[in-house]
């Protein structure tokens, strides 16, 4: 069956008789597929493309599930203590110790282990470790980093508290406490230049895993302008009423998986923005917090690129919003290859979104011609429940509108009964199986 629309909302309607909706392998069988561009009805050759590159994208982003070990063999590894350096960790300023250890560990003639001992809390003001270093690097993090709340501690650089910067081959684990100590920063937050906890600026080869990361001043994680990540084990925690405190941020980054963390904040548990590509987050808990975004991107007319972004398994509670896309009017540039699938939502507010006017300001946004492309974007088999009316809506720009949505198997009912609905504007859109909300 084929129907056609208005040029705001074209759709097909096609059964699919290779999968069921409880289905949970996370990679396409990519030899069904020739079956579905038989059986749809493509006069214009505009959808089979965006099928093979989905395919060829999923299964490219799965291989990161099987990433090369970071950092290299060792034969010999250098144990640095930051208590050998005059750390106390009795809550009283431990920064220049932490100074003097790093810069032992990263010059060390061989690999080496910085270790933060255990049963201790060590209070650091903005601190940068720098690279590169000689050999491979592991941060053991026992016990407990603190942030100064001092805020004459941060004059010189108001965004950063702990920055790891062109290192390669580090790895960060240990299964201790960053505590950005966030509470005098709520107290005067703005959206404007936002603060960071913990940055890996133009790292390569890195390993994040097992910390319990809490409290940041905003932003808990950023990953910026970094290149093989993997974060794995991370427990994420906040306030839900914490202003800003985004989970896991990924800016011009580049080959990076997120595995199994749980992220508990005030704004996206994870946030994706330009320059970042390949990228695959599996096995998240969200919530509360904003849900999982690409965005935003393209404010103040400049140019924004994201592509090859995959979110598979993920589970997603009282957040006020479920997955997705906003670009703001004005901006230039594409959002494109994106997959979100094998996702549950409990009570979550606009569960599927793609907001291509998008106004985060006080003063109304004017209407401008230009915009971020979205297209080809699968979403598959997500179920659960909106606390919203409108649980899928696409608002797209008129000038520049959204191509190439796949909807497969999606269930998404109202929470506490009544009837969810869905709505469209500017989309080009396919559906297979079973698709509830349907489209007006």
């Amino acid at each position: 069956m084929l129907l056609l629309c208005s040029y705001s909302c074209f759709c097909i309607l096609q059964e699919d008789p290779l999968s069921t909706y409880l289905d949970e392998a996370s990679v396409y069988n990519t030899r069904a597929y020739p079956t579905y561009f038989g059986t749809i009805d493509d006069e214009e050759n505009e959808f089979e493309p965006i099928f093979r590159n989905l395919i060829n994208y999923e299964t490219e982003i799965s291989a990161l599930q099987q990433p090369d070990q970071v950092g290299s063999p060792a034969t010999s590894v250098k144990m640095v203590n930051v208590d050998d350096y005059e750390a106390k960790g009795d809550g009283i300023d431990d920064t220049e110790a932490f100074k003097k250890a790093w810069k032992a560990a990263c010059s060390s003639s061989s690999p080496a282990v910085l270790v933060v001992p255990h049963y201790k809390n060590y209070l650091l003001k903005p601190i940068t470790f720098s690279g590169p270093c000689r050999f491979d690097l592991t941060l053991m993090v026992y016990g407990t980093i603190e942030a100064s709340d001092d805020r004459a501690h941060y004059k010189r650089d108001r965004r950063h508290w702990l920055v790891f910067e062109n290192i390669q081959n580090l790895i960060v684990e240990g299964g201790g406490t960053i505590n950005g100590n966030g509470n005098i920063w709520w107290q005067n937050s703005c959206k404007i230049n936002k603060k960071l906890a913990l940055t890996f600026l133009e790292c390569k080869n890195l390993l994040v895993r097992n910390l319990n990361i809490k409290n940041s001043q905003q932003m808990h994680v950023a990953f910026q302008n970094c290149v093989n990540v993997q974060a794995f084990n991370l427990m994420i925690t906040a306030p839900g009423n914490s202003p800003n405190t985004d989970g896991i941020h990924v800016t011009g980054t580049k080959n990076i998986l997120i595995m199994t963390c749980v992220i508990k904040t005030g704004d996206d548990c994870i946030s994706i923005v330009s320059g970042s590509s390949k990228v695959q987050a599996s096995d998240i808990t969200c919530g509360p917090g904003h849900g999982i975004s690409i965005g935003s991107l393209g404010a103040g007319n400049q140019e924004a690129h994201v592509s090859d972004v995959m979110v598979d398994r993920a589970r997603l509670s009282g957040t006020t919003n479920g997955v997705r896309i906003k670009t703001w009017q004005g901006g230039s540039g594409s959002a494109n290859n994106i997959i979100f699938q094998n996702i549950i939502m409990y009570n979550v507010k606009n569960p599927i979104i793609i907001d291509q006017n998008y106004c985060d300001q006080d003063e109304p946004c004017k209407e401008q011609k230009s915009a971020v492309q979205v297209k080809q974007v699968m979403y598959k088999n997500i179920k659960g429940t909106s606390a919203s009316e409108v649980a899928m809506k696409f608002d797209c720009s008129k000038n520049i509108p959204c191509l190439g949505i796949l909807l497969q198997d999606i269930n998404l009912v109202r929470e506490g009964g009544g009837t969810a609905t869905a709505s469209s504007e500017n989309v080009k859109y396919i559906q297979i199986g079973r698709v509830s909300p349907a489209f007006s």
